[in-house]
């Protein structure tokens, strides 16, 4: 099995930036992938961004050129540098890990962009 402990997240203002991070512990494999998602109160989950451990990346059109993912495969970390955060960025964010036959999430961290 794999776990995922978040860190990060918290309360900012319009145009400023905040990390998350999310740390995997278990049954790694070397070929997986991670990411994060969102859920805004009465929306349904998104994919923010993901990245595989190739180093492949994805990105929500919304967050295209603000948001950035990576990855350390040695520490089996994933993290999400936002900037020119926006009010609809307001959140929770989940961590994702997923390969063939697993797909672990992270239990969330909220994230609020308010003046």
């Amino acid at each position: 099995q794999v776990q995922l402990v978040e860190s990060g997240g918290g309360l900012v203002q319009p145009g400023g930036s905040l990390s998350l991070s999310c740390a995997a512990s278990g049954s790694i494999f070397s070929s997986n992938t991670m990411g994060w998602y969102r859920q805004a109160p009465g929306k349904q989950r998104e994919l923010v961004a993901a990245i595989t451990s190739s180093g492949d990346t994805n990105y929500a059109g919304s967050v295209k050129g603000r948001f950035f993912i990576s990855r350390d495969n040695v520490r089996n970390t994933v993290a999400l540098q936002m900037n020119s955060l926006k009010p609809e960025d307001t959140a929770v964010y989940y961590c994702r890990y997923w390969r063939p036959g697993l797909d672990v999430w992270g239990r969330g961290t909220q994230v609020t962009v308010s003046s």
